[in-house]
């Protein structure tokens, strides 16, 4: 049966104490709506509505460029989560399936956990609702369960009795329920409350009533962690690292102070790579097996191939793409530029929209000169090609096969295969002149003093 997903993402979060709306706000990299997103793609949801409302045009701008096919609805007033839920009626008018309900300030629930939904789904049960064992149960509402194990009701913690306040199986919020039942069931669903709102709770008692099955599916207590203000979204952003850098020792990778390394939502680390202290990856970033990304490098949209070495101290931009065995090394910057196999960038250099070819070697201080103050140009390197120390690369250049530049010199011309540029003024020796200037600086300098 076919999956959809609705994305409760309308809250402005006032505790955020922020102009930006809730479920934009990053971690790792990714606003929390975007990590929402992800979860329903383990499920293979064939569907995503995300229901905006405060900033809605920002969210809807982070939703579809994170997922083009994703629709976005407005819930234009605050009347509660199934009012919220309802607004997505109109947009899956025409799917037929299972649909849940999750939630852009929850962004990590897991893949496992919705499939356990949907199989308890595929068991037969019409209402699934998502809970959690609390360590302190506090407000929560509690999820009661029947003698036979079936979910009898969600009871609300001011609403609760002495004994169902001892129950520490609590309702995350989250929801699946075929597409027919569920907005059968909103539907009937009333406001008569103190906030005079409509919850999506209440499907699950209106569901007991018409003779239907509910079921509870457990998940960890870290997976429901919502975000509601800054402490909590430092506290997200410490959860993610802590299970990022787990998976990734776990995976193969060596990371000598795990505490200091940082990634993105989305970074990829292959076997027996090596990641020293204090790097950091933005997103978009593959690190293949065997590479060694060493101390206080910054990578972000980027590539890195096996047994490469980046760092320490270095910076790779987005569309750097770094070839097996290449070496970039202390303070090099690389910007959408392909380094090929074998190649070294070792020092203190620039290289920006640019093709290094396999095994040249790229001399310190050197730069590619890629940007005329409008236009982008391009450089290439030859394969083998010898790159001298503090050599500017004017672009659009070629450097050819084989060829080298001298140290210091302005390359404005292509070099052919196998040819040695040099672009410098020649260099002449004033006799005797070094000594004669400086004395006479000094001689100025004491005759100041006595002034």
């Amino acid at each position: 049966m076919s999956n959809a997903v609705i994305i409760l993402a309308a809250g402005k979060g006032t505790r955020m104490q922020s102009d930006l709306p809730k479920v934009l706000h990053a971690v790792a990299g990714a606003p929390m709506l975007v990590h929402t997103m992800r979860s329903g793609e383990g499920i293979d949801a064939q569907r995503t509505i995300v229901v905006a409302g405060h900033g809605a045009d920002l969210v809807e701008k982070a939703a579809l460029d994170y997922n083009p096919d994703a629709q976005v609805v407005l819930q234009t007033e605050q009347l509660g989560t199934g009012h919220a839920v309802d607004q997505a009626r109109t947009a899956l008018s025409d799917f037929e399936g299972d649909v849940f309900i999750l939630y852009g300030d929850t962004p990590f629930i897991t893949h496992k956990t919705l499939q356990s939904m949907k199989n308890k789904r595929d068991s037969g049960a019409s209402v699934v609702v998502l809970g959690f064992t609390a360590a302190n149960a506090g407000g929560y509402g509690r999820l009661i369960l029947a003698d036979d194990g079936s979910l009898d009701a969600i009871v609300e913690a001011k609403d609760a009795t002495p004994e169902q306040l001892k129950v520490n199986f609590c309702n995350s919020g989250v929801i699946c329920a075929p597409r027919d039942v569920l907005f059968d069931l909103i539907a009937k669903v009333g406001n008569d409350n103190a906030n005079g709102e409509y919850y999506l709770t209440d499907i699950v008692a209106l569901a007991r009533d018409a003779g239907m099955t509910c079921a509870a599916v457990s998940c960890d207590e870290s997976e429901t962690m919502g975000v509601n203000s800054r402490v909590d979204l430092a506290v997200a952003e410490s959860t993610f690292q802590f299970n990022a850098r787990h998976a990734a020792m776990i995976n193969g990778a060596t990371l000598t102070a795990p505490e200091t390394v940082f990634f993105a939502y989305d970074t990829i680390i292959g076997r027996d790579v090596i990641v020293e202290p204090n790097v950091v990856f933005g997103p978009d970033v593959t690190i293949e097996s065997g590479a060694n990304i060493r101390a206080f490098s910054h990578l972000e949209g980027c590539h890195v191939s096996k047994d490469a070495i980046i760092g320490p101290y270095a910076r790779l931009r987005p569309g750097a793409e770094i070839g097996d065995g290449a070496k970039v090394g202390n303070f090099v910057e690389v910007k959408n530029a392909l380094v090929a196999e074998g190649a070294k960038l070792n020092h203190l250099s620039y290289i920006g929209d640019a093709e290094v070819g396999k095994d040249a070697n790229i001399g310190a201080g050197t730069i590619t000169c890629n940007y005329d103050g409008v236009f982008k140009h391009k450089t290439i390197i030859g394969e083998r090609a010898f790159i001298g120390s503090n050599s500017a690369l004017v672009a659009p250049v070629r450097v050819g096969d084989d060829a080298m530049t001298g140290s210091g010199s302005v390359i404005t011309h292509d070099v052919p295969d196998g040819d040695l540029a040099l672009g410098r003024a020649k260099q002449v020796n004033k006799v005797g002149f070094a000594l004669r200037l400086m004395n006479k600086l000094k001689a100025a300098k004491a005759a100041k003093k006595k002034d």
